[in-house]
């Protein structure tokens, strides 16, 4: 059956009416179920978040359209209940996890949660994580506590954003005599077309970008715009709107089923949830008993609907944290069914104990920015509470902080001919647990340089006025880990140290996608230009990739050819032996068992074979140096989290930088030896 559309005649159009439409709170209850649901029992993104973006464009859009018709779009009275709106729920969490962390959370979660934290309560979460998705060191943090604020920081921005420019509309069109509802229909379209299009290049490009850019949502609220705008002004035969009403509901239920939300949205596929909301608020209120909206306007959906707010904010913490508490990385149905329980519980309470009486308090209706001076009140609060806690963990990591040469903690330097010395007992392990997430190595920025042929590209020399050599240091993560053994020994050497590097990039040439991306491959050709035109006296990269647990370790063919090339521009070549990697981190057995506990250790026969596993017919250079660097992070029969007294690892496959720093003397001689250099008195 083909289905008709009436429209209401121009002169007969209404203004956009205002009533209460229960269903937008079922559908509001309907998103917030399947992203608890989701994330709780299946792992995946719903798209529910989605829905709750046409929802708040849809809203607000109508309110501003509203206000404007009347003439009394007044921004501080808006901005003022948005404000208790948004910060009595949101804060009181962010307040509850600082409480809640400092008891049940690893000390090594503690900073990436704390910036995170503050970022969430100023709305700038989602540039926050934005950031991290485009910068790999950041990349291998645990997944926070609050990263579930993106969405709301992007509403917060929203709320920020739309009421300007529905003004700036609205002003234009005054002077020029438009017709505002035609100018606030244009510009929600132009908006829709331009970020879904930029949506559509950012998630092809860089998906993780995207997920988290606000630039890339902006059309779904549009859409909510239009939406408001034109669903009273059309009418929908009953059987139609009965269709696409549950349509509308069943398209948004299964949409994290069918597709990867997290690693495919926003872009175009974004359009299914939205779409399927959309269907659910166009056919509205059926009056049939069969009607989807009769469904989602019961008595129970609408109450849910009320809570999906506090409820959305507290089942993230609280399913990473019933994780955290059960040393476990999934729930079961009962652990899942706990989770919900207690997020609706605490969802409640907040509801109708902060929330509630905020919102029906005279803050700002008395004192004109009053709702304003509540704002700023409450998040002085939540800052300093913040601000505790970090200077907290900044006493932990001063505490235990190494120091140079330091015979409590000599680390790599504990090991012998694949045997452990014996070391002081008793003795705080380094480094503080605290600061361990963020033990990164990282170039000298202030001596970076870009590269001329490559934007992205950054060549950082250390400070050496008279180097007696040089030498570049070029790869992925696991090579810039390097710099913090090769500095202090290049130091002392009064060799320069140039470093080319690029996270999740080893230095491989030929190797064809997905193993190696274009983009790194590119990187690669341009890297070998730099080091043809640098002409240094020897190169040090990593050699071998995949050291995991099943001997899946191998020397690829395509890291021997960029050496080759190397090689035959006259520059040596040291290979070190890549780094044990692990399907997941040692570090919370470390901290749960002790540093002495057998099961945190790996066997070395399950990571490394006694050759080294050359690709068939691979053949080195002459002045190609392979250094067998096992020897520094395995005794000979087991590879532990702990040598020396301090922490080898910071997560699964990178070794901690105050490791590195005790490796400096051990390997600086294997590489002296092996290029047949001298060292200095």
């Amino acid at each position: 059956m083909a289905a008709t559309v009436e429209m209401v005649p121009e002169a007969q159009q209404p203004v956009v009416a205002r009533k209460f439409r229960p269903e937008l709170q079922g559908l509001r209850a309907l998103a917030a179920l399947l992203v608890v649901v989701y994330h709780v029992w299946l792992g995946r993104i719903s798209g529910g978040v989605d829905v709750f973006f046409l929802i708040s464009g849809f809203l607000i859009t109508g309110q501003l359209y509203r206000a404007e018709k009347r003439g009394k779009l007044e921004f501080r009275p808006m901005w003022g209940r948005m404000i208790k709106r948004l910060f009595p729920a949101g804060l009181t969490v962010l307040l509850a996890v600082i409480v809640a962390s400092v008891v049940l959370l690893p000390e090594y979660r503690w900073f990436q949660t704390i910036r995170e934290v503050v970022a969430a309560s100023v709305y700038a979460e989602n540039w926050q994580l934005a950031s991290d998705s485009v910068d790999y060191f950041a990349q291998h943090n645990t997944a926070s506590l609050v990263q579930h604020y993106w969405s709301l920081s992007i509403q917060g921005q929203f709320y920020v954003v739309w009421p300007l420019l529905v003004a700036v509309v609205a002003f234009i069109a005054a002077r020029a005599k438009f017709d505002l509802w035609w100018s606030l229909l244009v510009t929600m379209i132009v908006a829709f077309v331009g970020s879904i299009a930029f949506s559509i290049y950012l998630t092809t490009v860089n998906q993780p970008l995207a997920y988290f850019h606000s630039g890339t949502r902006i059309w779904e609220f549009a859409l909510g715009g239009v939406l408001v705008l034109v669903i009273d002004r059309v009418v929908l035969p009953k059987a139609v709107a009965l269709v696409l009403g549950w349509i509308g509901v069943i398209a948004v239920a299964i949409c994290g089923l069918v597709l990867r939300v997290g690693s495919e949205f926003p872009g175009f596929l974004a359009l299914w949830p939205t779409v399927g909301a959309a269907l659910v608020i166009a056919a509205g209120a059926t009056g049939s008993v069969f009607g989807a909206d009769r469904w989602l306007s019961s008595r129970p959906l609408v109450y849910l609907g009320n809570l999906s707010f506090s409820l959305y904010l507290w089942h993230w913490p609280v399913l990473l944290l019933y994780m955290v508490a059960r040393d476990r990385p999934s729930v079961g149905l009962l652990g899942g069914a706990f989770v919900i329980g207690l997020s609706l519980a605490l969802a409640a309470a907040t509801y109708h104990f902060v929330e509630e009486p905020v919102r029906r308090s005279s803050i700002g209706t008395v004192r004109p920015w009053g709702a304003y001076r509540f704002g700023v009140l409450a998040l002085v609060v939540l800052l300093t509470a913040a601000g505790g806690w970090q200077y907290y963990g900044k006493q932990q990591e001063s505490k235990y902080a190494l120091t140079a040469d330091d015979p409590r903690h000599p680390g790599a330097q504990a090991l012998k001919n694949g045997k452990l010395l014996s070391t002081p007992t008793n003795v705080p392990l380094a480094p503080a647990m605290v600061s361990l997430n963020d033990d990164w190595i990282a170039s000298d920025s202030a001596t970076c340089a870009t590269s001329s042929r490559n934007k992205e590209m950054l060549i950082c020399p250390t400070k050496e006025p008279a180097p007696v050599k040089r030498i570049v240091l070029v790869g992925d993560s696991h090579a810039e880990q390097y710099l913090g053994a090769l500095r202090p020994y290049a130091e002392k050497q009064h060799w320069q140290v140039f470093s080319i590097l690029k996270g999740g990039c080893p230095f491989s040439l030929t190797a064809t996608p997905p193993a190696t991306p274009n983009w790194c491959q590119r990187w690669n050709l341009d890297a070998t230009a730099e080091i043809l035109a640098l002409q240094p006296d020897a190169v040090v990269t990593v050699g071998s990739a995949e050291v995991r647990p099943g001997l899946t370790e191998k020397v690829p063919s395509t890291y021997v050819e960029g050496w080759r090339q190397l090689s035959a521009a006259g520059i040596p070549v040291v290979a070190l032996r890549d780094n044990p990697r692990f399907e997941k981190s040692p570090v919370p057995c470390l901290r749960s068992k002790g540093p002495a506990a057998k099961e945190c250790a790996t066997p070395r026969d399950q990571l490394y074979r006694d050759e080294l596993p050359f690709e068939p017919g691979v053949k080195l250079p002459e002045d190609v140096h392979f250094i067998d660097t096992a020897e520094y992070f395995c005794t000979e029969t087991t590879c532990p989290p702990v040598i020396g007294n301090v922490i080898v690892y910071m997560d699964d496959n990178h070794i901690s930088g105050t490791y590195m720093s005790t490796m400096a003397t051990p390997l600086g001689n294997d590489i002296t030896e092996a290029l047949g250099w001298k060292t200095a008195k």
